[in-house]
């Protein structure tokens, strides 16, 4: 009998997530236009190998993960990433000036003072919504002085 209750938990709930991620200190900062791309950043970590497949938003038409990379000649461009390895018991860190979500055809500004709901996708943690406040035009990030 308790085989079969153990058997029947398990069956129950399929979509366990194989990893923890968690989602640390999201925000965005405001923007001037609507028809202007946003920006959203947080912090990442998981306790297993996993992998960000994509993002989510009702700001935005679509979200991408983008890095930035710096050539020979010290030009930093912005790259688009299909998909983000997170390594075990590493954070990643999404920053201004570094990795970022770049939240594309927004559907109105990004007010200070707002906030907005983001779905994360995880290939083993499945998907994380957080909210995400959007501070000011200068921000540098939660708690830290323009």
């Amino acid at each position: 009998m308790k085989l079969f209750l153990a058997a029947a938990w398990i069956a129950a709930f399929p979509a366990t997530a194989l990893a923890d991620v968690s989602v640390s200190d999201p925000w965005a900062r405001a923007s001037i236009l609507a028809s202007r791309p946003g920006a959203a950043y947080l912090t990442l970590r998981s306790d297993a190998d996993d992998r960000l497949l994509y993002a989510m938003t009702p700001v935005a038409d679509h979200v991408m993960i983008h890095a930035s990379e710096t050539d020979a000649d010290s030009v930093t461009r912005m790259i688009h990433l299909e998909a983000l390895d997170l390594e075990a018991g590493q954070t990643v860190r999404f920053a201004p000036g570094g990795m970022h979500l770049m939240l594309m055809g927004l559907a109105g500004k990004l007010d200070e003072g707002a906030s907005f709901w983001l779905t994360l996708t995880f290939e083993q943690a499945g998907a994380i919504t957080v909210e995400v406040p959007v501070l000011g035009v200068a921000a540098s990030g939660p708690g830290v002085e323009p």
